[in-house]
């Protein structure tokens, strides 16, 4: 791979190269697809998505939507730092081409910003329930009926490649949905691969997927506009890639884990102890030690160990560059940074305590429970639609879906799967209302 192609500003549609030297510099290309994703319905909708409390209605405990702006800002600073260093080991990108290090910053705050932009509501579990509606549940009736992909699509709903869907699928009116440029695509896309084949593969790459069946072609042609050579079945991960999800790791560890001191529980001084001993090496005691407040204290230690842990991944991502554009490298960043033991202990401790806690569990089941009945109502009244057999519930049903979801004259695979997108596009607040009346 090669910067000059991974960094394309090409768009869906487009039928001429976009170059950087013609750009107006008071709002590039991978701006303008911050903002076109900023502006999104969908990016909208995160404000009452789980991060991980569901239905939680205390204001200092993160939803989606500010959990994904601080993974952008983290994102940026990391594409900054590195595009600095990268212009001045390859200065015909900036001579010839005109890239600037804000460039790389734009790219990956962007996808930064959309990374869980599909997520369904409440969290993974939202994820496991659409999935397990078609594995094991009412869904399953239609294996036979589908192609083994179009299949584990739905048996293993993945979020990453919803989101893709919604940033680039068309609509009526719509090419291209949000036509971001293909180089953010790719930095977005952190499973470059299908739902099969299944690979136990120790590669971070594998480790889930990132497009439908249904955007296979499409992903197929950003992936050759960048330059992404392809590996039994995976496409080569975009280097910026490993900056999103750096950003987001960085971010969820230290970010779930505030929540979890917020909310009691996690003690204070318990985890005071944890975040200062991430950031013993560059911590101001004399500044520490005059902060009289809890909250002064934690927010201290979360932005000094957030630069701690930006540092450290933009030095991997350095001394790794060789290996990421040959598509050697197979392993997170974070996976390999030198604080790596004080992350796992911090995150260990949100396992235990937060993300296994009673009023999380509970409010997951119900959100399980919430998701697999949507699906059920609106699956087979879709379905029947197809068909020509309404019934009068099916009828009401059917009313509350937007018609872009709806394909009556269309493709088994398309209804079922856009019907699953419809559900996971729900806020938790609007899939539970639902639920209720449904009842």
């Amino acid at each position: 791979m090669n910067w000059e192609q991974l960094l394309s500003l090409k768009r869906q549609g487009d039928t001429h190269k976009r170059l950087r030297t013609e750009q107006d510099e008071t709002r590039i290309g991978f701006e303008v697809d911050y903002d076109r994703i900023i502006f999104s319905s969908s990016f909208r909708s995160l404000q009452d998505k789980t991060q991980v409390i569901p239905f939680s209605k205390t204001d200092f405990v993160h939803t989606r939507l500010t959990h994904s702006l601080e993974v952008s800002v983290v994102g940026r600073s990391l594409g900054r730092r590195v595009g600095q260093a990268l212009l001045k080991k390859h200065p015909q990108l900036q001579e010839i081409y005109g890239y600037q290090s804000n460039d790389f910053g734009a790219i990956v705050a962007s996808a930064s910003l959309a990374h869980d932009i599909g997520n369904p509501p409440f969290g993974h579990s939202g994820e496991k329930s659409i999935g397990d509606f078609f594995r094991s549940g009412a869904g399953a009736v239609y294996k036979t009926l589908l192609t083994p992909e179009q299949y584990q699509d739905l048996c293993d709903f993945e979020g990453n490649a919803n989101g893709l869907k919604i940033l680039s699928q068309a609509r009526a009116g719509i090419p291209g949905g949000l036509r971001l440029s293909y180089a953010t695509l790719g930095a977005f896309t952190k499973y470059p691969k299908g739902s099969l084949p299944i690979k136990p593969s120790p590669h971070v790459a594998d480790k889930k997927y990132g497009y439908f069946d249904i955007q296979k072609k499409f992903f197929g042609e950003v992936a050759q506009e960048l330059g992404l050579q392809k590996e039994d079945g995976t496409y080569h991960r975009h280097p910026l890639a490993f900056l999103v999800e750096a950003a987001d790791d960085i971010c969820y560890t230290l970010i779930d884990f505030e929540d979890g001191i917020n909310l009691g529980l996690i003690s204070e001084e318990y985890a005071l102890e944890y975040l200062i001993n991430l950031v013993k090496d560059s911590i101001n005691r004399k500044k520490y030690n005059a902060l009289e407040h809890t909250s002064d204290r934690v927010a201290y230690l979360r932005a000094l160990s957030i630069n701690t842990l930006i540092n450290d991944a933009v030095a991997i991502f350095l001394e790794n560059e060789a290996a990421i554009l040959d598509g050697k490298f197979s392993t997170s960043i974070m996976k390999i940074s030198k604080y790596k033991a004080q992350m796992e202990d911090i995150i260990d401790i949100s396992v235990h305590k937060v993300y296994q806690s009673s009023e999380v569990i509970e409010k997951e089941l119900k959100g399980y429970q919430v998701i697999n009945r949507l699906l059920d109502v609106f699956v087979t009244a879709s379905v029947h639609n197809q068909q020509r057999k309404l019934s009068a519930f099916d009828r009401l049903a059917l009313a509350c879906l937007p018609s872009q979801y709806l394909h009556p004259e269309g493709d088994l695979y398309i209804q079922l799967l856009d019907i699953s997108c419809f559900v996971a596009s729900l806020t938790d607040g609007k899939a539970l209302e639902w639920y209720q009346k449904m009842r």
